[in-house]
């Protein structure tokens, strides 16, 4: 990612061609926002009067949103729409696996440092976790 920036989050996004990263910086006292996916730059501004707000890119033809929400004080939550398919708590990132429907869900655990669980959908059934 970029250097010196002020990196506030980093997601994995699995789509149909592969999973990819995306990096976002925000700077919370000159509102400058850099956009990263799997290591490109592709969305800079240095100086942003408005701290919050949304900022809108692409993947691929898949379209995302950044959306950057005061929760107090300086501190800032950051959150990643996939294609719109924003659902309660989380995201549902819809693909084709050998000609059968499926998604990958994924919802917030209520807990900071366990994060977001993610569960696989394959025609409407729950694909358990593969123990190794």
């Amino acid at each position: 990612m970029g250097l010196g920036g002020e990196l506030v989050a980093v997601w994995e996004v699995p789509l149909s061609d592969g999973l990819h990263k995306v990096g976002f910086e925000h700077g919370t006292t000159t509102g400058r926002r850099v956009l990263w996916v799997d290591g490109k730059e592709k969305v800079h501004h240095d100086w942003m009067f408005k701290l919050v707000g949304s900022e809108v890119f692409s993947i691929g033809n898949t379209k995302c949103v950044i959306k950057i929400e005061p929760v107090g004080g300086f501190s800032y939550e950051y959150s990643l729409e996939v294609q719109g398919e924003f659902v309660d708590d989380g995201t549902e990132t819809h693909f084709d696996l050998s000609g059968h429907p499926a998604y990958i869900r994924a919802v917030s655990s209520g807990n900071r440092r366990e994060g977001l669980i993610h569960s696989l959908v394959v025609d409407d059934v729950e694909i358990p976790e593969a123990v190794e």
